[in-house]
This record gives C-alpha cells, sequence and structure tokens, in this order.
C-alpha cells in the first residue's frame, strides 16, 4: 500500500529521489509557514469580528436605553424633580398604579402636603385607558410624575431605587374586578402576585428598605358568614380567583416581612366609590345605564335576599392609606438581610355601615333625575358575595382612620363629577 509521500511523489530511479526528497522538505516548510500565517491571519479576523460584535451590541445597548419607553438623563430628572419633599420629616413614596382610582388620590394627597411621590402604571385596557389618562394629567398638573411600566419589569423597578432612596412604597397596582377572573385568569396571577413579588424582592435589596403598604382586599373574607368582618377572622375560603390572589399577597408579604425585615402594612378595601371611579363598579355602571336609557341588572342573592356593600368614600379611603403610611414603622432589614423583626400589620378600611344595592339605585335616581329600568335576576355563581361589612375598630384606634361620608353624600359628589366630565346636560350628552 503506498504512503502518503509516494502517492504525492511517485518513485523513480537515480538522482530524481534525491531532488524529491529535497523537494518534499522545501514544499513541506513553504506550506507550515503559509498555514502559520493563514492561522495568524484567522486569529486577527476573530478578534476583529469579536471587537465589532462588542461594539455594535454596546452601540445597540445604548439606543435601546435611550430610546425605550423608560430612562435616560431627561427622564432621571422627571423623576428626582417628582420625589423631592417640601416638608420636614417627609416622606419620599413610590405610587404603584398610581393612574388608577385610589393611587391617583393618593398620589395628589400626599403631593398636596409635600410629601415626594413618583407613580408607575402600565395603563392596560382592562377599562377605558383614556380615564387613566386623564388622571395623569391631573397628576402631572400637580408635579407627579409616572412612569409608564409594569412592576414585573424587574430591571424598571431597581432603576427606580437607583435613582431614589424611597422611604415608602404606596402599592396599589392589581388586576382588579371579581367577574373578569373568569375571561382573563392569568392577568390576576401576573400583576396580584408575579408583580407583587417582583415589587418585595426590589424592596427587600433596597438600602436602606422602604416601609411598604398594600392594598388587599375585603374580598380575602370570601364565603365568611360571621359580620362584621374582623381582621382576625379567618380568610381560607375565597369565593373568587381575585380573592384568592389578594389572600395570596398576604401570606406573600408575611413571608417578606419575616425572613426580610420589611415593614408591612396590607389594608383590606370595602367597595371603594367616588370621582374618577372604576368603569367596571357597579354604581359607575348603574349610572351610565340609567342615564342613557338602558337598563341595570340588580342581582340578588338567596331567598332573594338583597346583596348588600360596605360603601366607603374615596376621601375616606385616601385618609386611611396617608394613615398607614404615617404610622407603618421601619423595615429593619439592609440588602436582603434582616436584623430585627419589623412591623406586620393588616387593617380594614370600610365605612361599617352596608347598604343595599336597590338603595343605591334609589339614591342615584334622586341625584340623577331619572328613573332607572330595573332588570332584578338571582346572582350567579361569578365569585361575587352576599354583603361586606367592616369591623373597622382595629384601624379606629392604629391609624386614626375615621370615615366621615354616608353614601348619600358620596354619590351625589360622583354625580355632580361623572355630569361634568362627560359632558351631560340636563340628563343628556352634550357630544
Amino acid at each position: 500500500m503506498p504512503s502518503l509521500e509516494e502517492e504525492l511523489f511517485p518513485s523513480t530511479p537515480g538522482k530524481f529521489k534525491i531532488d524529491r526528497a529535497h523537494n518534499m522538505n522545501r514544499q513541506f516548510n513553504r506550506c507550515f509557514a503559509s498555514t502559520s500565517t493563514m492561522f495568524l491571519w484567522a486569529l486577527f479576523l476573530i478578534a476583529l469580528t469579536a471587537s465589532y460584535l462588542s461594539f455594535q451590541s454596546f452601540v445597540d445597548s445604548g439606543s435601546r436605553y435611550f430610546t425605550a419607553s423608560w430612562g435616560g438623563i431627561q427622564w432621571e430628572k422627571q423623576i428626582r424633580n417628582s420625589a423631592q419633599i417640601h416638608r420636614s420629616k417627609g416622606m419620599s413614596v413610590l405610587v404603584t398604579g398610581a393612574a388608577g382610582f385610589v393611587g391617583s388620590h393618593v398620589s395628589l394627597a400626599l403631593k398636596k402636603r409635600g410629601d415626594g411621590v413618583v407613580g408607575i402604571d402600565n395603563f392596560n385596557n382592562y377599562y377605558d385607558p383614556s380615564l387613566k389618562k386623564a388622571r395623569k394629567s391631573l397628576l402631572n398638573n400637580q408635579g407627579i410624575f409616572i412612569v409608564e411600566g409594569d412592576i414585573n419589569d424587574a430591571r424598571l423597578i431597581a432603576k427606580l431605587f437607583d435613582i431614589v432612596a424611597f422611604t415608602h412604597v404606596m402599592h396599589l397596582a392589581a388586576q382588579a374586578g371579581v367577574r373578569y377572573a373568569m375571561e382573563n385568569p392569568h392577568s390576576y396571577v401576573h400583576s396580584n402576585i408575579a408583580g407583587l413579588v417582583t415589587l418585595l424582592e426590589a424592596c427587600k435589596l433596597a438600602n436602606p428598605q422602604p416601609s411598604v403598604v398594600w392594598a388587599s382586599s375585603s374580598s380575602v373574607y370570601g364565603l365568611n358568614e360571621k359580620v362584621p368582618f374582623s381582621e382576625s377572622d379567618r380568610t381560607d375560603q375565597p369565593a373568587s380567583l381575585y380573592a384568592a390572589t389578594k389572600k395570596a399577597g398576604e401570606e406573600i408579604t408575611h413571608t417578606y416581612n419575616h425572613i426580610y425585615g420589611l415593614s408591612v402594612t396590607g389594608l383590606r378595601f370595602f367597595t371603594v366609590y367616588g370621582p374618577f371611579g372604576r368603569p367596571d363598579m357597579a354604581y359607575f355602571s348603574f349610572t351610565r345605564n340609567i342615564l342613557q336609557g338602558k337598563p341595570i341588572t340588580i342581582y340578588r342573592g338567596k331567598n332573594r335576599v338583597d346583596l348588600a356593600r360596605d360603601f366607603t368614600y374615596i376621601d375616606d379611603i385616601v385618609k386611611g392609606c396617608v394613615g398607614s403610611l404615617d404610622t407603618s414603622g421601619k423595615s429593619t432589614g439592609s440588602g436582603g438581610k434582616k436584623r430585627g423583626p419589623a412591623p406586620y400589620r393588616i387593617f380594614n378600611l370600610g365605612n361599617t355601615s352596608p347598604v343595599t344595592v336597590p338603595t343605591l339605585v334609589n339614591i342615584l335616581e334622586r341625584h340623577l333625575k331619572v328613573k332607572a329600568k330595573r332588570n332584578i335576576v338571582d346572582m350567579p355563581g361569578n365569585g361575587d358575595v352576599p354583603f361586606t361589612h367592616a369591623n373597622i375598630s382595629l384601624a379606629q384606634r392604629e391609624l386614626g382612620y375615621k370615615p366621615t361620608t354616608d353614601l348619600e353624600t358620596g354619590l351625589k359628589k360622583f354625580v355632580k363629577w361623572y355630569l361634568t366630565y362627560y359632558g351631560y346636560n340636563r340628563g343628556k350628552a352634550v357630544h
């Protein structure tokens, strides 16, 4: 079997053999030199390519930083200006869901008394985003900057804490509504659980750690039949996915308090209503349909019992939120490590005066001067509960919480706002 050498250089007698060996060595040296040169050139090209890609990545990331919906020098300046404190012993507060119903009112109240406020909201389309944009305009006019982003965006949340050493977080962002969970259950897990964890992770790593006040819900009482509902009552029988996610939030916040020393206050809201409210709430949709001459659906419970709610006016809820911030106490952790026990509290914020839904409609008819077309049906199995009633003695004692607005007065203020905002004149829209 011929060797590789013989394949390349056939054997011939005489002098050619000597020349063949000499030529072979010379060819081998040339080949080696050529290979070495090519290897060096390959290394050079690889290094050049890597440098280019690295530079391109740097350029791309910088470009994304300056063209993204958040980021940049001007953006950071707006946040710092918004977070500036203008009163002695004031606080700097990150308000999530700041373009929402409760969030916008709380933000305005804090700013009015001289606290620093920075908002964040994703402006989703669960209900008409134009209402959220209107609230945002109100906040902008008062010097409150709202970042448009999702609380699940860990990079964004971390950046906000890098820019401002927030003393407090008012966490009001959530997927609201009981019935919508039957259509889009994943949105509740995304916002109410995953979003909460993302925010708490940022809070635990912050130095100093902020105190956290967040919105739970009276829905956690679920199928509890003991009234009025007290904070010590069992809350392990949720009647809706929304309620279940809020109950999960209470357990999650307790964990972060226990392990990382975060000061946490949970607020169980009871049917909040008022100007700039949520269009999916009954009082809001009733008003719209009554004015448009459309029938309204009134649910009733078992044995034809009227549903009742502990309707709580927005101004009273704001007082409870601000009081919770003022009395929250400090977190005890640093860089994610707990140094000692921190406060963990839960409060009911309600009006402690339940009113039936038919009575609510009667009041609306009186203020709108229009008769409602009522369609009374049995309550479906959609997660709603037949009644809510808050025991607020703990909040009264610890927060100085004292609701002052009854339903008659509150609805009168709401109707006045509604007619003005939507351009109604004597019950008919002017646009």
